[in-house]
C-alpha cells in the first residue's frame, strides 16, 4: 500500500537502501509486497504484510524487484514482494508475431515482461485489441508483473522467467 511522498518522514521506519548481501541472502524480518506501479516510486509510504507501516526513501529512479532486500537505518531488513495485479498475456510459438506485438508494445512505451513465448503487459482494453489486430490474442491475468528494466538500467535487469 503506498501513499504521498510528504508522508514519509511520520514513519519510524525508514528503508533508505537496496541492499546485495555477500552471499546473496540476509535474514530478513518482514515482506514488502508493492504492484509495478507503487515499486517504481523511490520515495512513499508503505504498510509491510505484517501490518507495519514504514517509509520509503530510496535514491531517485530506483525501480524495486521482486527479491530485493530493504535496508533501514536501524539494521531492519525486509525482502520486496511483486504483488500479483491484473495483466494480459500472449502466448505464442510464432517468434515473427512475438516480435511484432513486442514492437508495437514497445513503440508506445509499454511496460513488458518477455518470457519464452510469451509478453505480458500491465491489463489495457486498448493494448489488447492493438495486439489482435495483429493476430494474437490476449488472456487476462492476476500474476506478478516484472517488465525488462531496459537496455540502460544497471539495476533488475536479471529477473527470473516463468
Amino acid at each position: 500500500m503506498a501513499g504521498g511522498e510528504e508522508e514519509v518522514d511520520v514513519a519510524e521506519l525508514i528503508f533508505e537502501q537496496v541492499i546485495q548481501p555477500e552471499n546473496g541472502e540476509a535474514p530478513t524480518e518482514d515482506v514488502l509486497s508493492l504492484p509495478f506501479d507503487a515499486r517504481q516510486k523511490a520515495r512513499q509510504r508503505v504498510i509491510l504484510n505484517s501490518g507495519r507501516e514504514a517509509g520509503l526513501k530510496l535514491p531517485r529512479g530506483t525501480v524495486l524487484r521482486g527479491g530485493d532486500l530493504l535496508q533501514s537505518s536501524s539494521g531492519v531488513i525486509v525482502r520486496v514482494e511483486a504483488e500479483p495485479e491484473a495483466v494480459s498475456i500472449v502466448h505464442t510459438e510464432d517468434p515473427h508475431l512475438l516480435a511484432r506485438a513486442a514492437y508495437h508494445l514497445g513503440n508506445r512505451h509499454v511496460w513488458v515482461e518477455v518470457g519464452d513465448g510469451w509478453l505480458r503487459y500491465l491489463a489495457d482494453h486498448v493494448l489488447d485489441d492493438m495486439l489482435r489486430g495483429i493476430g494474437v490474442e490476449p488472456a487476462s491475468e492476476k500474476a506478478p508483473f516484472e517488465p525488462e528494466a531496459g537496455a540502460y538500467s544497471s539495476h533488475g535487469a536479471q529477473h527470473g522467467h516463468e
